[in-house]
């Protein structure tokens, strides 16, 4: 298969090239610098000792000597650095395993016309990628690909969308510019070793210094020329790194028209789509295990969770269900992105899901597929997920005893918590990202609205494009400072120069006014609604006491919260050098905060809700922490114990605030679902 490249393809790739051809002189003119300077310091420092041997002559002689050595050593250094590719988290598989995953791999090398991977991988996650077997060396010889497929990404698709995905990859290995990833890959590793890793270079120079006062000197002129040339470095790195991105973005184009030519628009299009979904998915069930070390369970097959956390998530968000998964539409995957502020990131590798999808519409191609579970592909995929998840979670430490949660009592659990830790899917996300307004007041004229009108599509877009609106100020705020540098930007699909960044600011902060007034209101009529409603039920006292309950707590958020800052503060000097005396005077100069620190946990302790929030060894800690007075410096040396228990306790403050925030916002929005229900049931009896 030919596919002919852009004309944006090959401008990137020539400049991609151009970047790496400058730094290869660059760093030939750097290493010819640093060899006259060696030659320098060697033949003169022998010159001195030579003209006038004596002590002083002899350590400056070898002294310059070694300024020379280590100079010229310093820039060949990257030569003997061993770099060891971990593996241990990828399962490689064979054609004797997985005839029919090879047959398609077979079907795409060929429709591609490039070479069979070397090796092919399955990993845990979501995703399918290409990487090869790279070395300093593979600058000059074929580069080895290797493929790898996530298991995850395996249990979320069909065949004809892993087809697809694996049909991009393979676009990738068609791509000579593929080469031009392998020459940065390596120029980043000579780079990286160069200017960072020089740990062991510079306690070479240090030992150097330490045998002598004279030594000292020349290790100082070392180090400093060392360190222009990092600057330099450090330059030529941003320099090739900003234009292979921009080319790896056209590359990621080109693959995708391969892969549509392959697999069809469609089949890409839609996994594309889900990816992000099934991420996630797995992301939660990894996030629920997290909280599950402690009781030492973990998972027998992390994947049949995934994908039932995958069509949970699908049907609170009433998605529609395709070939039994997910199918994700464009308008949803970006249903609370209401920003109009386009800046092209010179650092990002992928270009956006839209211009992907925008572009693969317009490609339209269409082919004959085969739409049933991608797993289908594999001899015995419940085999492979169950060893998956098990060499996965062998990467805990867990106590002795550990157990495998059923599938049955994890989906019981997840949706439990899910629960306890989400608002009501009835008020369709309009308070996920915003509280209920604590200014509005009684106002029987308001008039009556439906509760599907207080909380319409269109009711809760106002909260999101406010959110966009005031991120939106900042960014243009920081180009206008020039703490964000660039030159051009888009918003609402016209271009601007930095220069005409002012222009907006008015705009935004009048749509701002506007949008808030709007918000303000519906939440004025809101309050007013459940206040009438809560009246007719008789509830109205229960509801104004939980609103206000809320507001009291919100109004005194931010100076419960200064008491963190302020220990976290008076703790600090605990992390660095600090003589006796002043940590001795530091410690009583932090048992004030330490008392309101302990005057705000124990009611959180002393509440029927605290073993909700907190595993009980945690609580244990915060009452053991209440009631002694802790000593955490004796004899000269800190008391680790206590100081753990301490900072355990101020850790755990601004989280047993933030839950008490969230129980009450979720007490007032309860009564606000009963209220509703009654309303419903009291209309329907008459």
């Amino acid at each position: 298969m030919y596919i002919q490249v852009s004309e944006d393809f090959k401008k990137k790739s020539k400049s991609a090239i151009v970047a790496i051809t400058i730094f290869v002189v660059v760093y030939i003119l750097l290493f010819l610098f640093t060899l006259l300077v060696t030659i320098a310091c060697v033949v003169g420092g022998i010159a001195l000792i030579i003209a006038k041997p004596m002590f002083l002559t002899l350590m400056l002689g070898v002294g310059a000597i070694g300024t020379g050595v280590f100079i010229f050593f310093f820039i060949i250094k990257f030569l003997f650095k061993k770099h060891i590719t971990d593996r241990s988290h990828l399962t490689e598989i064979t054609r004797s395993e997985e005839p029919e995953l090879f047959k398609m791999i077979d079907e795409i090398v060929k429709e591609t016309g490039t070479d069979f991977p070397k090796k092919t991988y399955l990993s845990y996650d979501v995703n399918a990628s290409v990487f090869y077997d790279s070395s300093f060396w593979s600058m000059f010889l074929p580069i080895k690909k290797n493929l790898t497929i996530g298991v995850g990404l395996v249990n979320t698709s069909t065949k004809q969308e892993l087809k697809a995905i694996l049909s991009h990859e393979f676009g990738h290995f068609s791509q000579r510019s593929m080469k031009v990833g392998s020459y940065v890959y390596n120029v980043n590793k000579i780079i990286f070793n160069l200017v960072n890793d020089d740990e062991s270079y510079r306690n070479s120079i240090e030992s150097w210094a330490n045998m002598s006062g004279y030594f000292s000197i020349f290790a100082a002129i070392s180090l400093f020329i060392t360190q222009k040339i990092q600057w330099v470095l450090t330059k030529m790195y941003s320099f090739v790194n900003i234009r292979h991105m921009a080319l790896s973005r056209e590359m990621e184009f080109h693959a995708d028209e391969v892969a549509a030519h392959i697999a069809g628009s469609l089949a890409l299009e839609e996994s594309l789509l889900r990816i992000e979904l099934a991420s996630s998915s797995y992301n939660n069930v990894l996030s629920f295990y997290d909280h599950k070390i402690s009781k030492n369970q973990s998972s027998k097959n992390i994947y049949k969770e995934q994908f039932f956390v995958m069509n949970f998530f699908a049907q609170l968000n009433e998605l529609e269900i395709k070939h039994n998964l997910p199918n994700v539409k464009l308008s949803e995957s970006g249903l609370f992105n209401k920003s109009k502020l386009v800046i092209e990131n010179q650092w990002a590798s992928h270009p956006s899901h839209e211009e992907r999808i925008a572009k693969l519409r317009a490609l339209n191609i269409t082919k004959e597929t085969d739409d049933g579970p991608a797993r289908n592909l594999f001899h015995n995929f419940e085999q492979i997920e169950e060893k998956l998840t098990a060499k996965l979670f062998s990467r805990v430490k867990y106590q002795k005893g550990r157990t495998d949660l059923e599938l049955d009592i994890f989906k019981t659990e997840f949706e439990e918590n899910y629960k306890k830790d989400s608002f009501d899917k009835i008020f369709n996300n309009y308070y996920d990202n915003k509280n209920p307004d604590f200014t509005v007041q009684e106002n029987t004229s308001s008039g009556r609205f439906s509760f599907d009108e207080l909380f319409s599509k269109e009711k809760v877009e106002w909260v999101y494009t406010i959110i966009a609106l005031e991120s939106d100020k900042k960014m243009i705020e920081a180009i206008i400072n020039k703490e964000l540098v660039l030159k051009t930007f888009d918003y609402d699909g016209e271009k601007y120069t930095s220069g005409e960044a002012k222009k907006l600011i008015p705009m935004l902060e009048k749509s701002i006014i506007e949008i808030k007034a709007r918000i303000q209101q519906n939440d004025l009529n809101i309050y007013n609604h459940f206040l009438m409603s809560a009246a007719d039920s008789g509830k109205k006292s229960e509801f104004i006491s939980r609103y206000k309950l809320l507001a009291d707590l919100d109004s005194q958020y931010d100076q419960k919260l200064q008491v963190y800052t302020d220990i976290a503060n008076a703790t600090a000097f605990i992390n660095t050098k600090t003589t006796f005396d002043q940590i001795k005077r530091n410690f009583i100069n932090l048992k004030p905060f330490e008392e309101m620190l302990k005057n705000e946990i124990k009611p959180y302790l002393e509440s029927n809700t605290i073993g909700l929030d907190l595993e009980e060894q945690d609580i244990k800690d915060l009452n053991y922490y209440l009631i002694n007075d802790l000593i955490y410096f004796n004899n000269d040396q800190y008391m680790e114990s206590h100081l753990q228990i301490m900072m355990k306790a101020i850790n755990i403050y601004p989280y047993l605030l933030s839950r008490k925030y969230f129980r009450l916002k979720k007490d007032v929005l309860a009564i606000m679902k009963e209220l509703k229900t009654a309303s419903e049931i009291e209309k329907a009896e008459l």
